[in-house]
């Protein structure tokens, strides 16, 4: 069994004129979520052995604001991250070593959203928390996957929904 958590990058300010919307930081709600989202992770134990984030300033920022870990994870910035496809997202997660437990991979919508849902299985996940996710992936939330088979052989309906947390949830850990 694999741990996926997949977490779409805090709230961004607006791009100005001269900006480039991979260059949008986060705006001052945005870094309060991702604190919010830090207390959360901390509290629920979710630790991850690998990183995976996309090179645009608002994920790696965001990841900014989840640190320091307790233990140390491997992270990888990867360009190719950046408003990745679903198919990309699922290419990059299969070439993840099977010696890797949890994987934590921080992106973009819709390529994020539309993962989460073709991976999650809805026979073996709580339907409020399915409904939920199937409503939408708002900034700074997390789903949290756990993963049945190997990273290399990953595919549709291969995980159950164990959390989907939103700013407005995370502060209850539910």
């Amino acid at each position: 069994m694999h741990q996926l958590l997949l977490l779409r990058h805090a709230k961004a300010s607006l791009a100005e004129a001269s900006q480039s919307d991979r260059d949008r930081p986060l705006n001052a709600s945005g870094r309060r979520a991702a604190a919010t989202l830090r207390r959360a992770l901390r509290t629920l134990g979710l630790t991850p052995d690998l990183i995976l984030v996309s090179t645009a300033r608002r994920t790696l920022e965001t990841l900014d604001a989840l640190e320091p870990w307790d233990d140390t994870p491997l992270t990888e910035p990867m360009e190719d991250l950046y408003l990745a496809s679903e198919t990309r997202l699922l290419e990059v997660l299969r070439a993840v070593p099977e010696t890797v437990r949890a994987v934590l991979l921080i992106g973009h919508n819709p390529g994020l959203h539309q993962l989460a849902l073709t991976l999650t299985d809805p026979r073996a996940s709580s339907a409020p928390l399915a409904e939920r996710l199937g409503q939408g992936f708002p900034t700074a939330a997390l789903a949290e996957l756990t993963i049945a088979g190997p990273w290399p052989r990953l595919d549709a309906g291969q995980g159950r929904l164990d959390r989907f947390l939103t700013p407005n949830t995370a502060g209850g850990t539910e």
